[in-house]
């Protein structure tokens, strides 16, 4: 490997996006606009859905770079839909470290708000969450 691709592979070049179980680990690399998601083709990966692939390139379409950097993810936990919705963030929290100005044209699409909603714990006496057993009078 050579030196400029190690120095993006650093940990200061990492945008970290959580969702749900989902944690995306992401790095960009002055490129043509490819996406690779756990050394796999993210449309392969995403099973060529548009509305996933969408969501992912979001931010960069938004600033107009997207012909100009290619995605590379390590992604764990979660479903399809959490991972791309932590790579999402995690682009666009890398995309602001690089330039600070592209804060302010990002904030308010909400790409660096982090969505906090998780599954609730299952309670005792119930069979999920808030689903209880069926009630008999007699």
């Amino acid at each position: 490997m050579n030196t400029k691709l190690e120095t993006v592979f650093q940990k200061e070049n990492i945008g970290l996006g959580k969702r749900k179980q989902a944690i995306a680990r992401v790095f960009l690399i002055p490129g043509e606009g490819n996406l690779i998601v756990n050394k796999l083709p993210g449309e392969k990966y995403f099973q060529y859905n548009a509305n996933y692939l969408n969501t992912i390139w979001a931010p960069l379409k938004k600033l107009n770079l997207e012909t100009q950097f290619d995605i590379v993810v390590n992604v764990k936990g979660g479903g399809l839909t959490g991972q791309c919705s932590a790579i999402q963030l995690g682009t666009a929290r890398l995309l602001c470290q690089r330039d600070n100005t592209n804060r302010s044209i990002l904030k308010p699409f909400g790409f660096l708000t982090r969505d906090a909603r998780i599954k609730e714990r299952k309670k005792y006496g119930l069979r999920k969450a808030r689903k209880a057993p069926q009630y008999s009078k007699r």
